[in-house]
């Protein structure tokens, strides 16, 4: 499933973000690709101790845990602090896999890649390609967002990201693990929650319907959720 979360940053913070980004020391994006990775991947990327990377990261973090959409489509138990990317001069990242475990000798934590999001900083008309393509059941699905949305998507898919040919796209990604790592039973879980905070609008609050799938949708949470 993808799902793409509108406005994660504003305008003004995704402004923000581009100038101080404008002044960042960049380094070969292929020093953290896994063996088959680095054969395919093309691009910079800001070091992952780097101040600033820290800094942005952490209000990225923070915007994610008051999110409810993404709260909802995620159920993220652990989060990876998110790593910045620059694709530019025909940069790509062709078709890979991302790793199923991930570990983070610095917080002495390893987690279980069941989410990858991409985060959009640069504008679409700002460069050409960089489509973010992924491989779901139903087909590819190339995707190229406004600068401050960020989609959503299953690690466990194949991507690629197509060559940029002009301009540069900026972008930070990141990975966590959720609470339900079944990815249908996550989906459903999400449908329900999202079927109920709609129907909520239009209800009174001690609507026994509404407590009703409330209910259910914790119930089905405490079968299939492991912390």
């Amino acid at each position: 499933m993808l799902t793409i979360i509108e406005n994660i940053l504003d305008d003004e913070q995704v402004r923000d973000f581009r100038e101080k980004l404008k002044a960042a020391t960049w380094t070969d994006g292929a020093d953290s690709a896994g063996t088959r990775s680095v054969k395919v991947k093309q691009n910079l990327q800001l070091s992952r101790q780097n101040p600033l990377s820290v800094e942005l990261g952490n209000i990225i973090l923070r915007k994610l845990g008051n999110d409810p959409l993404f709260i909802s489509a995620s159920l993220a138990e652990k989060i990876w602090p998110p790593i910045f990317n620059l694709y530019q001069d025909g940069g790509h990242y062709g078709t890979h896999s991302d790793a199923a475990l991930m570990r983070l000798a610095e917080a002495n934590m390893t987690i279980r890649s069941d989410l990858s999001a991409t985060l959009f900083l640069s504008e679409p008309d700002e460069y050409d390609g960089g489509e973010l393509v992924i491989e779901e059941r139903y087909g590819a699905q190339p995707v190229k967002l406004a600068a401050g949305d960020m989609v959503l998507y299953p690690s466990s898919s194949l991507h690629q990201v197509t060559p940029v040919t002009r301009g540069q796209r900026i972008c930070a990604i990141t990975w966590m693990q959720s609470a339900v790592a079944d990815a249908s039973a996550r989906e459903m879980l999400f449908d329900l929650d999202q079927t109920i905070q709609s129907l909520t609008q239009d209800r009174p609050h001690d609507d026994p319907d509404i407590d009703r799938l409330i209910h259910v949708y914790h119930n089905m949470l405490r079968r299939w959720a492991a912390v």
